[in-house]
């Protein structure tokens, strides 16, 4: 039977298709739709549907892009109002420091806490002031003499003073005084740099705030008050 069926193969004219025996043709057309059915799928549908799949991806990935950015709005609001709290904080805790014009008049009192408090000033020198971004540093050179409850009582003095004064200490050594015979008994030195600080007011915050944007563009800084 195989060998009929072959030689019936071998017999189809493929010139002549519409002669072929009613099962030849159901069998070769059922062929051919099966080949333009496959063909259409790799040529067309297959691109597609991995195209398809890309997009799925990027949607989903999308999507938390999104309900991230959702999250983070949604707390931005919230956020500002603390940040706009903690600017008044600060502002309140840097008007507590004293003013430009306070200064002068802050740095004789700190003298005359230490001399109030029996304390020898051999070396009392403020230094030009540094400005900060919302701040001014104050260094003084000083060196002092005196005994363990002098000292204590200098920075109670100064704790007490009307304006909130912070004092920070640099290379600050404190020895025992040498005195002509030797060591001077009870008698500690301190010596070394403070530091106290003022708040700047509108006009310096702004002339700092100018001379900043001018560094970020490379522009020379312009000169305090404004002028070119």
């Amino acid at each position: 039977m195989s060998q009929k069926k072959k030689t019936s193969l071998n017999n189809l004219d493929f010139n002549n298709i519409g002669a072929w025996p009613q099962n030849a043709k159901v069998g070769f057309c059922v062929i051919l739709a099966l080949f333009i059915l496959a063909f259409s799928y790799f040529l067309f549908i297959k691109g597609k549907t991995e195209t398809l799949d890309g997009l799925e991806q990027e949607e989903v990935r999308l999507r938390q892009d999104f309900e991230k950015e959702q999250a983070k709005a949604a707390n931005l609001e919230p956020l500002k109002q603390q940040l706009a709290q903690m600017e008044q904080v600060l502002q309140q805790m840097l008007r507590q420091l004293p003013s430009k014009t306070e200064m002068p008049d802050l740095i004789i009192d700190i003298s005359q806490t230490a001399l109030s408090s029996g304390l020898a000033n051999e070396l009392f020198q403020p230094e030009p002031e540094t400005l900060k971004e919302f701040y001014a540093e104050k260094p003084i050179q000083l060196r002092m003499v005196g005994n363990y409850h002098q000292f204590g009582a200098f920075v109670s003095g100064v704790a007490s003073l009307p304006r909130v004064v912070i004092l920070t200490m640099h290379d600050i050594s404190l020895q025992p005084k040498a005195g002509k015979g030797g060591i001077n008994r009870g008698a500690l030195e301190l010596s070394g740099t403070v530091k106290t600080y003022r708040y700047l007011d509108e006009k310096e915050v702004a002339d700092q705030e100018a001379a900043a944007a001018a560094a970020a563009k490379g522009q020379p800084a312009p000169a305090a008050g404004g002028a070119p």
